[in-house]
This record gives C-alpha cells, structure tokens and sequence, in this order.
C-alpha cells in the first residue's frame, strides 16, 4: 500500500467521456485520486458529488479531483449524467480489473472492487495523503481540504 513519501506510480485510464487521463501529464498540479468500490451506491454517489461541488475550490487550491473505480466507460457515463456531474472525471479502472487500484495497494481481491480511499499526489508526483475509509461511509472533503490549504503553508 502506498505511502506519504512514496513516488506516485503514473497510470492512463479512460473517463466517462472516453477521454484519456494520465496522471504524470497533470505534474505542476495536485491531484486527488478519489477510490470508491462501485457505480450506482449511495456512498460512491455522495463521495463523487463532493469532488464535483467542491470543484470551484480544489481549482483554487491547485487541484483536480478524479473519481476511479473499476466500472466499465458507459456505466461511469451514464451514472456521471445520473448524478449531474459534468467536471469531475470519473475513471474506469475496469481492464485490466483494478489495475490502478492494484498498484496503489488498495485493491480488495475478495471483494474484486477498490477500498474507499483518497490518495493526493502532489505537484512532483509524489504521494503526500493517503486514508483509507469504512467501505460503508463518505469520506468527509472538507478534511481533505483542509490538508490541501495547510500544503500550502508549508
């Protein structure tokens, strides 16, 4: 499992618009990789329409949130047009199965799905945030904001 200090490990997957994401193209940025297990839940659901209400002010602090999962492109499309998200990427980790999620450490191979997580990568592609979350819960954003503003202190 990835930890604060680690190198972030660079990965390419598709999002709900069939567009490609790189993580290593978003250096000079901070990004956060937001895991949740599954499609279509009320926790992934609340955990993905946070990243997307809070757009305005991870802009702000240097930071792009992306929702990853191992849903398949037309799922992660229609459940993006669902919840009203039109920002916010959501990436499919769907093949190899869990792929990103695996080199993240964070895959739960009897559950075939990712732990609920965040991970934020900093501006040198470096891990500096890691938590992992009660699959039955939403991870609070504000705690995430809060270490990104105190990042900025530093």
């Amino acid at each position: 499992m990835v930890q604060p200090g680690d190198a972030a490990k660079n990965f390419s997957l598709k999002d709900q618009n069939d567009k490609t994401f790189d993580l290593f193209e978003n250096t000079g940025k901070r990004t956060i990789l937001s895991f949740h297990p599954l499609a279509w839940t009320e926790y992934c659901a609340a955990q993905m329409t946070s990243l997307e209400e809070n757009r305005a002010v991870l802009d702000g602090l240097n930071t792009e949130g992306v929702g990853i999962s191992v849903d398949s492109r037309p799922c992660k499309s229609a459940w993006a047009e669902t919840l009203h998200i039109k920002d916010t990427r959501l990436l499919c980790d769907f093949w190899p199965h869990g792929k990103v999620a695996q080199q993240y450490g964070i895959f739960r191979d009897q559950n075939g799905f990712s732990e609920r997580a965040n991970i934020i990568i900093d501006e040198k592609q470096r891990v500096v945030f890691m938590k992992i979350y009660p699959v039955h819960s939403v991870p609070d954003i504000q705690e995430v904001i809060a270490f990104l503003k105190n990042l900025d202190k530093i």
